[in-house]
């Protein structure tokens, strides 16, 4: 998916809400347990609950890879579930030299087709290129993350910057707006306008709406560009919204609300900022 077909896809859903499927089995309701594969059973509720309402769905690898086999293959089933007309990431957070990223690249571009990929920016632009060779398909880079640690080094000084604005400057200069994103954790809300600023048309992945505490509106006034420019997901607050045989609807009730909220801030947004 390309930038001009997601913004028209943000235009037209009024939202810019993506969710993740961050399915922990231990969590999802008991009567899917019988299930072949329960976590797809899981995943695809939700998906048919909720995909008029997001434009985005965000795959936490992780949460598939600690069953071996069976969790590629529920990941796999889960991504081609998701209707093509959505944007599709994988949340893998990668990062390594240049033919390792090469291949991580395929892995998540080619033989699974998302459109996206988390990637780590620690070991510098040979980690990062392989990724942005792929036509219409999106790097998103970390910026500035909403966990705790990220004070460990993101927020420490480096000359006369901050690591972190040393890490969008650079990512700017590797990717265009059409093919790098940065994750911009929603917890970082006093730094968001600064970073607006500093990356004026790109878009962010913005988590820790919902269970992390982020302020939707905060984000929504500060952070949007003429394009909107976010994907704010929601993981744990949406997925988790229910737990008995009515889960789903839970689950859509929760992004709705979210979804309003959104179109609300879409329809006051000014065309430029």
């Amino acid at each position: 998916m390309n930038r001009h077909e997601l913004v028209n896809l943000i235009k037209e859903r009024q939202s810019y809400l993506c969710v993740g499927l961050d399915t922990d089995i231990t969590k999802i309701p008991r009567h899917l347990l019988s299930h072949a594969d329960p976590v797809f059973a899981f995943n695809k509720a939700i998906i048919d609950a909720t995909k008029d309402l997001c434009v985005s769905y965000k795959i936490n690898t992780a949460f598939y890879e600690c069953m071996g086999i069976r969790g590629w293959e529920t990941l796999q089933r889960t991504v081609e579930y998701i209707p093509t007309t959505h944007f599709t990431i994988a949340d893998a957070k990668r990062g390594d030299i240049g033919n390792t990223s090469t291949q991580y690249a395929k892995t998540f571009f080619e033989t699974y087709n998302f459109d996206a990929v988390t990637v780590a920016p620690y070991m510098g632009r040979d980690s990062v290129q392989p990724f942005l060779s792929f036509n219409e398909k999106w790097t998103i880079m970390l910026g500035l993350t909403s966990n705790e640690g990220s004070k460990d080094f993101q927020l420490t000084q480096s000359g006369d910057e901050m690591l972190y604005e040393k890490v969008l400057k650079a990512g700017m200069s590797w990717g265009t707006p059409d093919n790098m994103m940065f994750v911009i954790g929603a917890t970082q809300s006093s730094q968001l306008a600064y970073i607006r600023q500093l990356v004026p048309d790109h878009f962010f992945l913005v988590p820790g709406v919902g269970a992390q505490g982020g302020n939707l509106q905060e984000i929504s006034a500060v952070a949007m560009n003429k394009d909107c420019g976010l994907l704010v997901n929601a993981s744990r607050s949406i997925i988790y919204a229910g737990n008995g045989e009515d889960f789903a609807q839970d689950a859509r009730i929760a992004a709705q609300a979210l979804q309003l909220e959104m179109a609300e801030y879409l329809d006051v947004a000014p065309a430029t900022r």
